[in-house]
């Protein structure tokens, strides 16, 4: 083990490199170009896992880039943080002086923690989503103001997944069907 008596010689200053560098009469200074042989690039590997890591941790959200009104309705401009493409989300605006007509517009901003007063503060703010290859970018629902209680959800899904396989559900009910007749036949007449 090294004797760490009188304190820690690894610690250099800049008066410290300089007067060394000065020992050979040759001064090195900021304002010097550096040499040609030397490679002051960054590493192809780093930037490369730099923009993936950014990317893996940036494509679950969307940042909101213009509030404007299209008619009765509220448009919401997002994109995501690393591409061009859009994403609207509409509301339905204020209208006779009264807020009731734009409960989801408000649910909206209380998620983002935006006040309705300072609906400036919105542009740029991120919010949660996800991509799906078929519909496209779809926002939270805690977002959107659709706050469902558990039945609610359940309800939903269970209507969705009947109306996704309606027709095999139908196909499933004829067969059925087909197949009871011929077993009631069957049962009269044997």
């Amino acid at each position: 083990m090294a004797d760490r008596s009188g304190g820690d010689e690894s610690v250099s200053t800049t008066a410290d490199r300089e007067s060394a560098d000065d020992a050979d009469g040759d001064p090195i200074s900021d304002a010097d170009p550096l040499p040609d042989d030397l490679d002051a690039g960054v590493d192809e590997a780093v930037k490369r896992r730099l923009r993936e890591a950014y990317l893996n941790d940036e494509e679950n959200a969307l940042i909101v880039t213009e509030v404007r009104s299209v008619g009765d309705r509220v448009a919401v401009e997002m994109r995501p943080p690393h591409g061009d493409a859009t994403h609207t989300e509409r509301f339905d605006a204020p209208r006779d002086g009264s807020l009731q007509e734009s409960e989801a517009f408000l649910e909206f901003l209380e998620a983002a923690g935006v006040s309705p007063l300072d609906v400036d503060e919105l542009v740029g703010a991120r919010v949660p989503a996800m991509y799906d290859p078929e519909t496209g970018w779809r926002v939270d629902a805690a977002y959107r103001g659709e706050v469902e209680t558990e039945t609610e959800s359940r309800f939903a899904d269970a209507r969705e997944w009947l109306w996704t396989y309606r027709t095999w559900l139908l196909a499933a009910l004829l067969v059925g069907g087909e197949l009871a007749f011929v077993a009631v036949i069957i049962l009269v007449y044997a």
